[in-house]
């Protein structure tokens, strides 16, 4: 029997949909040692001894280095939980026939609902005005509009797409820096394509929506920041390097930026003294923006899925990220 192991926290020893089907298709299904797994914190022989019982997984934040990959002969599939895969050596995994898979339709709603979840807590200070009142100071202040100003969408994907839908219902102008649009969309919402600098330039807020890749890790740095509107907001749901933390903390401090609201950051959770911590200015969360309740059960659904049609000789359309596997590869 093939086993499957799944790692996120959020599916650990739950009865749900992604588990019926892996049973009901004959899969095993087993769990990780330790509970913390996907957080990647493991060494890699630590990593290789969780992996090492199962033909596929449903993966998390783990790291299927090159090494890793290397000791790992059983495995066939990975299929990650969500649509970011840099934690995954896909050469190594490609030359070793192992088949990556994302969930490129579950999760990208729960993502632009944090995302502009993000944007009302920075313009309508919502966590300052909460402490005050709770500290019993009725204290007032004016908050910024949010209808009339122009958010600057860096990545224009399915997450990318649905923040501009959000933005456009709240009345926002939405201009967009994306390499390879989807035309149709861009036209039918009157979304305005520009290049990198000319968004930097006229955006009050800046919401990136790009993966992280060696070409992309660390753009958002002081050259970027200084080249956006003074006095604008950074909005990052995507992946925290992308950022140059060292330089949006200077951005912030210096006031070139007003605030940011950031899901991700450089080191994931962060070390203590990191001065986001304690600035008022700055909105923090868990990188939790892909995982409500309806996209957990879609993503564990889909990932389960994947691997269910591999082992059938189905090829999930437009899930598997190494293509050149195509028509090579069997289980």
């Amino acid at each position: 029997m093939s086993v499957v192991l799944i790692t996120p926290e959020a599916f650990l020893d739950k009865p749900a949909p992604h588990v019926d089907a892996l049973c009901s298709a004959g899969f095993e299904v087993v769990y990780p040692h330790d509970p913390t797994f996907m957080r990647g914190f493991l060494s890699e022989e630590e990593t290789i001894a969780e992996l090492s019982v199962c033909d596929a997984v449903i993966a998390g934040g783990e790291r299927f280095t090159e090494r890793v990959l290397d000791n790992l002969p059983r495995l066939r599939v990975i299929a990650r939980s969500g649509v970011g895969y840099d934690r995954v050596d896909v050469r190594a995994a490609t030359a070793r026939g192992i088949v990556l898979t994302i969930t490129p339709t579950a999760n990208f709603a729960a993502v632009a609902e944090h995302t502009l979840a993000l944007l009302f807590a920075v313009a309508k200070d919502t966590l300052g005005f909460d402490r005050r009142v709770r500290d019993n100071s009725w204290q007032r202040a004016l908050t910024e509009p949010i209808r009339g100003s122009t958010i600057g969408i860096v990545g224009l994907g399915r997450i990318g797409r649905e923040v501009a839908r959000g933005a456009k219902a709240l009345g926002m102008h939405v201009v967009a820096f994306e390499t390879q649009p989807d035309e149709r969309f861009v036209e039918q919402h009157e979304i305005e394509l520009t290049d990198f600098d000319t968004l930097l330039n006229q955006s009050d807020y800046v919401s990136i929506h790009c993966p992280l890749n060696t070409q992309t890790r660390g753009m958002f740095n002081r050259q970027v920041f200084d080249k956006m509107k003074p006095g604008s907001v950074l909005l990052n749901t995507a992946r925290g390097p992308l950022v140059v933390e060292a330089d949006l903390i200077d951005a912030l401090q210096r006031g070139q930026l007003r605030a940011a609201g950031l899901d991700v950051l450089e080191a994931e959770p962060p070390r203590a003294d990191n001065p986001l911590l304690n600035m008022d200015n700055v909105v923090l969360s868990p990188h939790i923006g892909g995982e409500d309740r309806l996209s957990s059960e879609m993503m564990g659904l889909e990932a389960a899925l994947c691997i269910v049609d591999l082992r059938d000789g189905k090829w999930p359309e437009g899930a598997v990220i190494n293509q050149e596997l195509r028509g090579k590869w069997s289980w």
